[in-house]
């Protein structure tokens, strides 16, 4: 095959493809906020400073791929989504759409809310690239999964912001696309609707087709997605296992806490101490210490002995030691268990378990027992958590521990050791 064949097979297996592309927006310096003060300024010359929203950014997206998209508010993740979408143009660079978009953006885009359910589905249609006969053609199936029957004569502004998501989701997966956009779309509805969404969009995948999820949620990015791009400041930090780049979002997330911390207690002791130095110099240690620290990880047999190879059927505990420096009562310890590729064995935290945890503050570790460990023979690995009661504020993570084996006869393949039996 020759060179130009296999750039040519090479450019037909990317969906979307961003080639140093920059975006900057201005911002008033000024803002007025009465109707007067715009009166009284109406001649004076309006000053702005420049946001770099986008700096410099390349990368690709395979046709087929659920590409998960993440970082923190102002990280530019939906201006990047609004220009694939074409509402926002590059300053700078270039970004070429191999297929038909459906993006599905924000809540209310292109939606009307003095009109009707109905009236709005024809509308939202229609910036789709939908015909009135499509549409019609379609009508029962988007009102039957949106499960809107009985409110589609009603204005869209007596909708809640679930019913909303629920009439453009359905919309846009039925627009025929090769391509769906999602900013946040499960960030609202119920937990049947966002089942039923990841449901269309693994029936996405197996038809070829491409999802990008924006996202604030890890959890959602790490189970879903094939890949992920983590932003920061305009710019792309990482892109690479959904795993690894949930991973170091979480790590980010608890370096700016740590810091933020450090900057309130700084802030605190000079205005209470009148030894300024002193104050800044004790809150500046506080930067570089962990408000709670993971300091050991073990695997234990049922005897409480040390040891890293298991067989099926046997009990496993899980003890992890940490340091509070803190007197936050409020925790939430986490583990999970992962096999050697990464997959997702099991996921809990003492939050949903609804566990009390002063044993643990008093024990300086917690602690898991597998009663009956049925996995079949592998690598394992734990990755383990501390936050602040509901994931809003990670203290300390240990993505990947020691690993411990699991040997066995049985020659499956798979993850879970299950007893069967051939009908005879």
């Amino acid at each position: 095959m020759t060179t130009n064949k296999l750039a040519n097979k090479k450019s037909k297996e990317v969906a979307i493809r961003v080639e140093a592309v920059s975006k900057t927006f201005k911002v008033p310096q000024e803002k007025r906020t009465s109707l007067r003060g715009a009166a009284l300024n109406i001649f004076t010359k309006k000053s702005y400073d420049n946001f770099e929203a986008l700096k410099d950014i390349s990368f690709e997206i395979k046709k087929g791929e659920f590409f998960g998209i993440i970082g923190r508010n102002g990280s530019g993740k939906s201006t990047l989504l609004k220009m694939l979408a074409g509402i926002y143009v590059t300053d700078s660079g270039k970004i070429t759409i191999e297929g038909k978009l459906s993006p599905f953006l924000e809540l209310g885009v292109g939606f009307n809310p003095e009109l009707t359910g109905r009236e709005n589905l024809y509308l939202g249609g229609a910036i789709l690239g939908l015909s009135k006969k499509e549409i019609d053609g379609k009508y029962e199936k988007i009102v039957a999964f949106s499960e809107l029957d009985d409110f589609m004569d009603m204005k869209l502004k007596n909708y809640s912001s679930g019913m909303q998501v629920r009439l453009a989701f359905t919309l846009a997966i039925n627009a025929h696309a090769e391509i769906l956009l999602m900013d946040e779309v499960l960030a609202v509805g119920d937990s049947n609707f966002q089942a039923k969404c990841i449901e269309e969009f693994n029936n996405y995948k197996e038809q070829g087709k491409t999802v990008v999820l924006v996202s604030h949620d890890i959890g959602t990015i790490k189970k879903y997605c094939d890949r992920a791009m983590l932003l920061r400041n305009g710019k792309i930090v990482k892109i690479g296992k959904a795993e690894e780049v949930g991973n170091e979002y979480m790590q980010q997330n608890m370096s700016d806490e740590e810091l933020r911390v450090a900057a309130e207690e700084l802030r605190v002791a000079t205005e209470e101490e009148s030894n300024i130095v002193e104050a800044i110099t004790e809150s500046q240690d506080t930067i570089t210490k962990k408000r709670v620290k993971i300091t050991k990880i073990e695997f234990l047999d049922r005897n409480e002995k040390e040891k890293n190879v298991f067989k099926p059927g046997e009990q496993l505990t899980v003890r992890v030691y940490f340091k509070r420096y803190i007197s936050e009562a409020d925790l939430n310890f986490g583990i999970a268990l992962y096999n050697k590729d990464g997959s997702y064995v099991l996921g809990i935290n003492t939050i949903m378990d609804k566990i009390d945890n002063d044993i643990y503050y008093r024990l300086g570790y917690f602690q898991v027992d597998y009663k009956n460990i049925n996995l079949l023979a592998n690598s394992y690995y734990v990755a383990t958590a501390i936050t602040k009661n509901n994931f809003s504020m990670p203290y300390d993570l240990i993505s990947k521990s020691k690993s411990f084996r699991i040997i066995s006869e049985t020659k499956n393949e798979g993850i879970v050791n299950m007893e069967y039996e051939w009908k005879k």
